[in-house]
């Protein structure tokens, strides 16, 4: 059986929501939970942009075509989305990363991302 790692935020706070439509997460629950399981380390609750979802696309994960096959309805700006940490930091490095929602943001994210990298983007 998987068991999700606590549900705690990188305030240390409980962890908030990140979205119920379109529903995300590795546990597909709304929350950036992780577990041991998730080696994508899926904690960042990212708020999409035009320039971050044509980045993604351009360095293979493309997360604006709809996939019915998987459920997934495809993201557009404004959406909110938990993304790989790994990603994000990524996107920061070449400077087009979302903005991301810090209270629905896994504290597991610290292990990949520095904080002050995530408040420098908080929504």
């Amino acid at each position: 059986m998987i068991r999700k790692d606590p549900a705690v935020n990188v305030l240390g706070e409980p962890l908030v929501g990140c979205s119920a439509d379109p529903v995300t997460g590795f546990f597909r629950d709304g929350h950036c939970n992780t577990c041991a399981e998730d080696a994508g380390s899926h904690t960042v609750c990212a708020i999409m942009t035009a320039e971050f979802l044509a980045y993604s696309a351009y360095v293979g994960n493309d997360l604006s075509t709809p996939r019915p096959e998987f459920r997934f309805p495809g993201l557009k700006p404004g959406d909110r989305w938990c993304l790989c940490a790994a990603r994000f930091l990524q996107a920061h490095d070449e400077g087009c990363a979302p903005d991301v929602a810090l209270d629905a943001t896994h504290v597991r994210a610290l292990e990949i991302v520095p904080m002050d990298v995530l408040k420098s983007h908080a929504a």
